[in-house]
C-alpha cells in the first residue's frame, strides 16, 4: 500500500509518501511545497500549493491520503490561512480520487514516538529512524508530513468489529472464577 502524508500551511505544506508492505515502511518521496508569502497573492499560494500536491500524487499514485487536523495557531487569521490550505490539499487528494482521513498532532506523535507530547525534534529522529533516513530533512513540515503516513499505516485500518453476544456479568465472572479454581 502507498500512502501520502500531508502536513498542510499556507506558506511551507509539507508532504511525503510511503510504501507499506506488512510492518515494513520505506520513503517513497518527500518534499514541501514552499510559497513565498509576500511575492504572491493568497489565491496565489493556494494555487501553487494545489497544483504542486495534485502533481506530487498524479506521479506517485498512492492508495491512501493522510492529513494532520488543525490544532492551533497564533490569531485567527493564521487559522483561517491554514484551513484554505487544508482546504487545497483535501481537493487535490479529492480530485485525484483519495479520501483523506485526519489525524490529531497527539494521535500523531503518539503513534510515531509513543509519547502524545513528544516534541519535533523527537518525532523527526523517530521518523528517521523507522523510514531509515540518513540525511536529516530540511524542514520540520518534510517528518511531520512522513509521520502523518506513518500514524496512518498503523491506525488507518478501522478495527474489525467484533461481534459479541452479550452474557449476563455475573455468570461470566462467575464462569472466569470457577476456571482459575479448578
Amino acid at each position: 500500500m502507498r500512502i501520502i502524508g500531508i502536513d498542510p500551511g499556507s506558506v511551507i505544506c509539507g508532504y511525503g509518501v510511503i510504501d507499506v508492505h506488512g510492518t515494513a515502511m520505506s520513503v517513497v518521496e518527500y518534499g514541501v511545497v514552499h510559497v513565498k508569502r509576500r511575492s504572491s497573492t493568497f489565491a496565489e499560494r493556494l494555487t501553487e500549493i494545489h497544483a504542486r500536491l495534485h502533481a506530487v500524487i498524479q506521479r506517485t499514485s498512492p492508495d491512501e491520503c493522510a492529513l494532520e487536523q488543525v490544532f492551533y495557531a497564533k490569531n485567527v487569521k493564521s487559522i483561517v490561512q491554514l484551513s484554505h490550505a487544508r482546504g487545497v490539499a483535501m481537493l487535490a487528494c479529492a480530485q485525484c480520487g483519495l479520501e483523506p482521513t485526519e489525524y490529531t498532532p497527539m494521535q500523531v506523535k503518539r503513534s510515531v514516538t509513543g509519547r502524545g507530547a513528544a516534541n519535533k525534534d523527537q518525532v523527526s529522529a523517530m521518523v528517521q529512524a523507522i523510514l531509515k533516513i540518513d540525511e536529516t530533512p530540511e524542514f520540520h513540515d518534510v517528518t511531520d508530513a512522513l509521520a502523518v503516513a506513518i500514524c496512518h499505516a498503523v491506525n488507518g485500518q478501522p478495527p474489525t468489529p467484533i461481534i459479541k453476544k452479550r452474557t449476563n456479568r455475573r455468570k461470566a465472572w462467575g464462569d472466569f472464577v470457577r476456571q482459575r479454581n479448578g
